[in-house]
């Protein structure tokens, strides 16, 4: 019987495990400036900037980008950016950044093998994109597709909290027009009837539709057709208000007496129409409808795309409001707010030594990638479009 605790083989020396730094990647990110129609974001601040180039990245800037976002050229050079007119030489750093996703002339002038993150804005894209940035082996995250640790999205949910209280903003204006408004203070005075707003929609726009619309003094009826989201909104708002299902017998009830009207309804393809023509006809003279639903075709009847320069038209003696994209009207608002997102992703990508190591460490930016190397990722763009797609963690594990 051995007297030793130990084999001979666990005496011998044995090889130690140490653990392997990670290296921390230096990015070269170009922000191009923004050349689609009413675009007037741009996705860093000049604080962000600073915040990046502070860390030993660099970032190229293109004359003028900040411009339509009340930031000048002096800001970002004063924050360690590097200014230049030459859009092919902002096109060519290995990651870019943008509101809007890439032109198909902007991608002629891609490297093979840039990062891309932008939004993506899928109802407007074709089969073209997604072709050009595969033969690149284009590596391209977008917006709206980057979960945060609780599973939400923070780009759309930031986004939407600006449209829902833009729109009650907007219908404020509208209802002081001189020309066809009712000459109504948005508000609750003293032995004045407040005003009436009726929501359609309760996600994350409709919520901030109504908190405005409270804030304001207003009387705020929300209707959609689930009791779960209707709930939340309530327990949110911390605050007694009307919430109804869609029947088409109440919600013409409700039109009938409103004097704003809110579309904040979503669908997955094209948002449902709830309210007809002839709920429209029925509206009072003067009434105001703003139907930020028009991005994915809007949820009354009525609506046509209208564009910032001349955003309103009357129909059946109804003020209507329907610009898609209404977050690029407070461009500096909402450059502020993906700002804010985007920044501290970008500091965790090049902590984690790369976006290869960054989108195999962070679960909710590989949410983010539709095409890796060229390889397209995300199965309902696949479907969409009748392409290929392979699924990320194969990929990457």
């Amino acid at each position: 019987m051995s007297l030793t605790p130990f084999t001979k083989q666990q005496l011998l020396p044995q090889e130690e495990k140490l653990e392997i730094a990670r290296h921390k990647a230096e990015l070269f990110i170009g922000i191009p400036k923004e050349t689609s129609y009413q675009e007037r974001r741009i996705c860093l601040t000049p604080d962000a900037v600073n915040s990046l180039t502070s860390h030993g990245h660099r970032v190229m800037i293109e004359a003028g980008a900040g411009a339509s976002s009340s930031y000048c050229d002096k800001e970002y050079a004063d924050a360690g950016a590097e200014i230049t007119a030459d859009t092919q030489k902002v096109l060519s750093c290995p990651m870019l950044l943008k509101v809007e996703p890439l032109t198909m002339e902007e991608i002629k002038h891609v490297k093979p093998g840039t990062v891309v993150i932008s939004a993506i804005q899928l109802k407007t894209r074709k089969k073209e994109y997604f072709e050009e940035l595969t033969k690149k082996k284009i590596t391209a995250l977008a917006f709206e597709y980057i979960k945060d640790e609780d599973g939400s999205y923070p780009a759309v949910k930031s986004l939407s909290e600006i449209a829902g209280t833009a729109s009650i903003l907007v219908a404020s204006e509208l209802m002081i027009n001189n020309e066809f408004g009712k000459g109504l203070l948005f508000g609750n005075i003293t032995g004045v009837q407040p005003t009436d707003v009726v929501i359609l929609g309760a996600g994350t726009v409709g919520e901030f539709a109504a908190k405005t619309a409270l804030g304001l003094g207003a009387h705020v009826k929300v209707f959609d057709n689930s009791i779960t989201k209707l709930r939340r909104l309530q327990n949110n708002l911390n605050h007694p208000i009307s919430t109804s299902t869609i029947q088409p017998k109440s919600l013409l009830k409700a039109l009938r007496r409103c004097d704003v009207a809110i579309g904040a309804m979503r669908g997955k393809d094209r948002c449902p129409v709830v309210v007809t023509e002839t709920m429209v006809e029925h509206m009072k003279r003067g009434a105001v409808v703003v139907d930020v639903s028009i991005d994915t075709g809007g949820c009354f009847e009525t609506s046509e795309v209208t564009t910032h320069e001349k955003p309103t038209y009357i129909k059946h003696n109804v003020i209507h409001y329907c610009v898609p994209n209404i977050p690029s009207r407070y461009s500096k608002t909402a450059s502020l707010s993906i700002s804010n997102i985007i920044t501290p992703y970008l500091l965790q990508i090049a902590d984690d030594g790369g976006i290869e190591d960054a989108i195999r460490m962070n679960k909710g930016l590989k949410n983010g990638v539709y095409l890796y190397h060229g390889i397209l990722t995300n199965k309902a763009i696949g479907e969409w479009f009748g392409l290929n797609d392979s699924d990320i963690n194969l990929i990457v594990f």
